[in-house]
């Protein structure tokens, strides 16, 4: 080998564990399940790439004790026990670092640094070039003029590796890489629980070997110590003799071992071929798209999609209309068509903004046009008079028996309200099409559903608008452009349609649910969205005022516990703080290696420090300002002088609504400053508003699904169900449970619905998790229906890998069969809790169509005017509050028969948080 010659040495294991715990807890997301294996894979293809070196290994720990615990017992003991998710990772990577071609190394009885510090040491002695990937501080003891370190998981923020040579480490640590195993022997390590000398900090230790070369000479010069210009120098050095040899046992458990005999030789450390079916096999199993994209690019594997991808042939020849006559020709045909697409292309996505910049049509595949009305760049050709088309035009678009197909047509509706036109006929959406076949198998744009079902790969936007700072208004494209890309869009949403509806109408459920509750639901809430909510902005900004004094206070009072000022937002300024100023306990680290201030980090801090539980409420309090105290007075229409927001059909796997611009579902309730954002919700003069919610509706739909006696009979005699299970649990008398029992009977409750596990009860309960453990097993016990029902819910999943709501609506679950465990289980309690989340969903969408109805058919001055949850407000006219708060409970309570009774609680107020 010659000089030139590079061996690169990945430290997988501390990767592999900084990635995952960096991630939020398993439970709480899909993503997070292959998040760390992700982490680690992505940073291997970029190092690999990077570096293309001659020579290379990924070192893992292997299972099982070390020498060193047989030297110190106590070694690495605070650390938790490897936790089952983290285990149950390692197979999957391992199988992808072989099939990437990867020599892996695990030694039984040594760890990965020590096979790693054997196999740079042996690379010198050959005169090889050693570059360590890790972001381990002990491996820059092993550094030298020919061995380097290169963070791949850097720290600060930044996506670049961060290097490390012999000046670098002296830059870090102020201690030579010769001494880095005497700086830790003095410090300690808390990772480890490597114990080091009390008393001696950092700071002390980089002096005390400024002065002395090792531990040795420290030792041998004691008494010299206290010379030393070292606040503390005696109280020090009486510690270091005291402490002797607690020291000298820090100094062997630091030391990284060099002279294993190792099963293989460095020389023979080279890539093997990339097993490319086996790759791509793992990849697709653990959903890592990105990886299969990056491969694919490379040629290295063959990612096939479900549908072949093609560019729509534009054999088409799509018809741009700039003549009269031609416009009379696709009026007529239009007229005379069962079914036609229809879109509008606009200045803008606020549909209270936007302006019509053209329209397209499609009648048959390949069969369509694009009308140009306001394309204003220079040299844009003569196109028609916009009031003249759309005036044309009004007669087929307000005709409900003109039955038209589009992708999201409640936009294109609101867009037409603008010039006085009330879109009718909506008969079919590819977007809620999509969503109801499958909420889970792809986004509902159009591209990612075109591509999904129909193999096309449609023109984006960006392809003709631009993106970034050099995107142009649609009205700027040119209109040759323009025309291909909307006739497009129509033609497209046609053939979608096509497809889709062909699946669909198959399946009886699914037919009823989209032609009984999601199609007819677009209309609905269009008007909700156009009804808007009026807001007291006044309010608002008084409030913001009363948040930024709290703020400040809060800042002050962090800054007399930190003992200094510090930006609160700054997770940098807080690692500094609390871990290294303050020294609290390290929980978790990110992937960089540093402290994390995570929020559930900080929420466990807080149990015990004064600190965090300030900054946690600085954030709280922080977000509701800039989210809503701040934000929603500029989301006031100019126009109406209220809120309009954006509900989304399309979203939510299970069949929930959300909303956008403001998000109205996350408005706290609980919390002070919460009620008083809601209080800023408010009705007009001479209205009141009703909000009316469903009363623990998923605890209802379990009872429904399960059939457990216990629980049909608590809700039939109308019992307040936490008291009642609490009751059961803790075998007491309903009279005499305490409210603690109940608060934790309600989180049994609740925990088990979405999936929580003993040890997420524990944590929420601050309990042991045998304690838990026993509260689950006593509840089954008193609810042996809700047990039956779980276990037969995972087998139907596995059987047709998908589970269903009371009324058909279906829950794919893609991973219910994985073989990775975590993923399998995350789609388990996915399969539990998506029936009674998406029956919910379902009752509440099939009570906003009886409420609207109810509203069209009489002359009652009321309307809805948001849904958030399980409940609908209403704007209503003051003399017929009474009579709209029983009509709308009874259409709600009615809205579904299940076989316990639907609750729906009322409350009424000039603003919301009275109403609420």
């Amino acid at each position: 080998m010659s000089k030139s010659t590079t061996l690169l040495l990945i430290d997988g294991s501390s990767y592999l564990y900084r990635a995952f715990h960096a991630l939020p807890e398993l439970s709480n997301s899909k993503g997070a399940q292959t998040g760390a294996i992700f982490g680690v894979l992505n940073m291997l293809h970029r190092i690999l790439e990077d570096l293309n070196p001659d020579l290379v290994a990924v070192v893992m720990d292997a299972p099982g004790k070390t020498f060193r615990d047989k030297l110190y017992a106590e070694y690495k003991a605070n650390r938790p026990p490897m936790p089952k998710e983290l285990i149950e990772q390692i197979g999957p990577l391992e199988k992808s670092i072989k099939a990437l071609g990867l020599p892996l190394l695990s030694i039984k009885g040594v760890e990965a640094d020590d096979v790693i510090g054997t196999l740079a040491s042996q690379a010198e002695e050959n005169e090889i070039n050693t570059i360590i990937s890790t972001g381990d501080k002990d491996m820059a003891q092993l550094v030298n003029d020919h061995i380097s370190l290169l963070d791949t998981m850097p720290r600060g923020g930044s996506r670049e590796p961060s290097a490390m040579d012999a000046e670098g480490v002296v830059r870090k640590f102020s201690v030579r890489a010769d001494q880095i195993i005497d700086y830790l022997a003095l410090v300690g390590d808390s990772s480890d629980n490597i114990p080091g000398v009390p008393k001696v900090g950092a700071k002390t230790a980089i002096a005390l070997l400024a002065a002395f070369p090792d531990v040795k000479s420290i030792l041998a010069n004691i008494e010299s110590i206290a010379d030393l210009k070292i606040r503390g120098a005696k109280s020090i050095s009486q510690s270091i003799l005291k402490y002797q040899e607690q020291l000298l046992l820090s100094y062997t458990l630091a030391t990284i071992k060099c002279d294993l005999d190792l099963p293989i030789e460095v020389e023979k450390l080279k890539r093997s071929k990339v097993d490319k079916k086996a790759l791509s096999e793992i990849y697709q199993e653990l959903e890592l798209r990105s990886l299969l994209k990056k491969l694919a690019s490379k040629n290295e594997i063959d990612a096939k999609p479900e549908v072949s991808t093609t560019k729509l042939e534009k054999k088409n020849r799509y018809e741009t209309i700039l003549k009269a006559a031609q416009l009379s020709n696709w009026l007529e045909k239009i007229d005379s068509q069962d079914l036609v697409a229809f879109d509008t292309e606009t200045t803008s996505l606020s549909y209270l903004d936007a302006e019509i910049v053209g329209i397209s049509l499609a009648v048959a595949p390949g069969d369509a046009c694009y009308i140009p009305l306001k394309h204003i760049y220079p040299g844009a050709p003569q196109q028609l008079n916009r009031k003249l088309v759309l005036s044309k035009l009004k007669h087929w678009l307000e005709d409900k028996n003109q039955k038209k197909v589009g992708h999201n047509l409640k936009y294109d509706a609101h867009v037409l309200t603008n010039y006085g036109i009330t879109l009718r006929g909506i008969s079919f959406d590819t977007m809620i099409e999509s969503y109801i076949l499958d909420s889970t198998a792809t986004r509902h744009d159009m591209d990612s559903v075109a591509k999904k079902y129909l193999g096309i790969e449609t023109i984006h936007y960006e392809d003709v608008a631009g993106k970034g700072v050099k995107a142009i208004g649609f009205d700027e494209v040119e209109i040759n452009k323009a025309s291909d890309y909307a006739a497009e869009d129509a033609d497209v949403t046609l053939q979608i349609h096509q497809k889709l509806w062909g699946k669909i109408k198959k399946i009886k459920t699914l037919k009823h649910l989209y032609l009984n509750i999601e199609q007819p639901l677009v209309k609905i809430l269009q008007r909700v969205e156009a009804n808007g909510v009026l807001v007291d902005a006044d309010q608002l900004k008084i409030q913001s005022k009363g948040l930024e004094k709290k703020l400040t206070k809060l800042e002050n009072e962090a800054y007399m516990e930190a003992g200094q000022e510090f930006n609160l937002s700054s997770p940098k300024q807080m690692q500094q703080i609390l871990f290294e100023k303050l020294g609290l306990p390290i929980l978790r680290k990110t992937p960089k290696g540093q402290p994390s201030t995570a929020e559930d980090v900080l929420q466990e801090l807080a149990v015990d420090y004064d600190l965090p539980q300030l900054i946690l409420e600085h954030r709280r309090l922080s977000k509701l300002k800039s989210t809503y105290t701040d934000k929603l007075p500029k989301q006031i229409s100019q126009k109406t002088g209220r809120i309009h927001t954006s509900y989304h059909q399309a979203v939510t796997a299970t069949g929930r609504l959300s909303s956008t611009k403001p998000n109205l579902q996350n408005i706290p309730i609980r919390s002070e400053e919460g009620r008083k954002i809601r209080q800023a919700f408010i009705a007009k003069k001479n209205y009141s508003l009703l909000a009316a919610d469903y009363s623990q509706i998923e605890l209802r739909i379990m009872a429904h699904i399960s059939e457990d006696k216990g629980l049909l009979k608590a809700f039939a005699d109308d019992q307040d169900i936490h008291r009642a299970t609490a009751a059961e649990v803790f075998e007491v008398k309903l009279d005499k449970v305490s409210n603690e029992q109940r608060r934790s009977a309600k989180a049994i409750n609740f925990g088990l619905i979405y999936g929580m596990s003993p040890f997420g009860l524990a944590k929420q309960l601050h309990i042991t998790r045998g304690e838990a453990a026993s509260y689950v097993d006593l509840y089954f016990d008193r609810y042996p229906g809700v047990h039956s029902y779980m276990e037969e819910t995972r087998e139907i999943a596995k059987t047709q890998n998908f589970v269903e709501t009371v009324f058909g609506r279906r829950l794919y679950l893609p991973d219910i069969n994985a073989k990775q465990a975590t993923r399998r289980q995350y789609a388990e309690r996915s399969a539990i809790n998506a029936p009674m989340q998406g029956t919910a969903a379902d009752i509440i969408k099939m009570a906003m169509l009886n409420v609207d109805e109810w509203l069209s058919n009489t002359d009652i001055d009321a309307k809805i005017i948001m849904q958030v949850h399980d409940e609908l407000v209403l704007e209503v006219k003051d003399d017929q509050i009474k009579l709209v708060t029983e009509k709308v409970s009874n259409l709600m309570r009615n809205a579904a028969k299940l076989k316990v009774p639907l609750k729906v609680s009322t409350g009424i107020g000039k603003d919301w948080d009275k109403a609420h």
